[in-house]
């Protein structure tokens, strides 16, 4: 009986690309639309592949997949996944990190520059016949100014790379990546606080986890310049989206462009939608024709590798290491 892999969010008929990796590979592919019903469960008792998208996969769900050995998280995040959980049951859990790292890292420059230059306002003003410059806030010479970053990952080293590009100085902070390879990038190493009080532009390319979550609240946002902006093309947790509407609102900061959000979409009558110096965008910084096809690719071919009793290339979890925690405590591993 061949293995099964079942997509979680999408139909068979729309999900072209990983069928094609799938079936090529000899597994049976089935689709669920939701976890709660029967004929779901029953899927999931059988599957030796999961793949889902935002869909959450917590420790009850886990202990539905009776056979499963991998859930792909068909993108970058991965904290919708109880990741623990699921190494105690000898479940890989992977994600794809760099399908959109390009995609990203040009979204967050295109929304810098769009501040710099006051797009929205301009684009507004002239839709309703208003032709001239309009001072508040006004434009200032993009040569010169300093960008943070905030996470010198691969998203974020991507974005270093561009801004440099454009003759732009570059500072960032990131703890776990040394100081000798932000150099090598481009970018002057920096501290937490001298990131924030530095930067012209502060650009946020940070994985969301417990040190993440809430970072960028008020007292955060208290240490930045008046005159800054804030872009968050990473993970909606990592910024307290209402501090930053206050801190716009009371002119502690300048602005911000905003991708991503603890809840989504946001109701059209969101304080963070109608406050004008503040770009909302739709989580579309992955977004391109190629990344679409790439991101289900790649989360197809690491269920390929598992399902053929190989390492899979993005592993977010390690079983081997939890094999090991377990013989030292004495617990069979899984």
């Amino acid at each position: 009986m061949p293995l099964r892999v079942v997509i979680a969010y999408a139909p068979l008929e729309e999900a072209e690309v990983e069928l094609e990796v799938l079936r090529e590979a000899g597994f049976d592919v089935a689709a669920v639309d939701s976890f709660a019903t029967p004929e779901a469960r029953e899927l999931l008792r059988t599957a030796d592949a999961l793949m889902v998208k935002l869909q959450r996969v917590p420790e009850p769900l886990l202990d539905q997949l009776k056979q499963c050995r991998i859930v792909t998280r068909v993108g970058t995040g991965y904290d919708t996944i109880d990741t623990d959980a699921a190494a105690c049951r000898g479940i890989w859990v992977t994600n794809v990190p760099d399908y959109s790292i390009d995609e990203v890292s040009t979204h967050a420059l295109t929304l810098m520059l769009a501040l710099n230059r006051n797009l929205h306002a301009h684009l507004v003003a002239t839709a309703n016949g208003d032709w001239r410059y309009l001072p508040d806030p006004p434009i200032k010479r993009l040569n010169g100014m300093k960008v943070g970053v905030l996470g010198a990952g691969r998203n974020g080293g991507a974005m270093i790379r561009k801004s440099r590009g454009i003759g732009l100085r570059v500072i960032a902070h990131d703890p776990f990546i040394p100081e000798e390879a932000i150099e090598a990038n481009g970018a002057e190493p920096v501290d937490f606080d001298t990131l924030m009080r530095a930067s012209d532009f502060l650009s946020l390319h940070v994985p969301l986890t417990d040190a993440t979550r809430g970072l960028i609240d008020a007292n955060a946002l208290d240490k930045m310049k008046p005159t800054a902006y804030l872009i968050n093309t990473a993970r909606g947790e990592v910024v307290d989206v209402n501090a930053v509407v206050r801190a716009v609102r009371s002119q502690s900061i300048a602005g911000a462009a905003l991708d991503v959000f603890p809840e989504e979409p946001l109701p059209l009558d969101s304080d963070v939608i109608r406050e004008p110096r503040i770009l909302v965008t739709p989580h579309i910084g992955w977004a391109s024709e190629e990344a679409a096809v790439d991101v289900r690719r790649r989360g197809a071919e690491d269920v390929v590798r598992v399902l053929r009793g190989e390492r899979p290339k993005y592993p977010v979890n390690d079983l081997s290491l939890q094999a090991d925690h377990a013989a030292m405590e004495g617990v069979p591993s899984v």
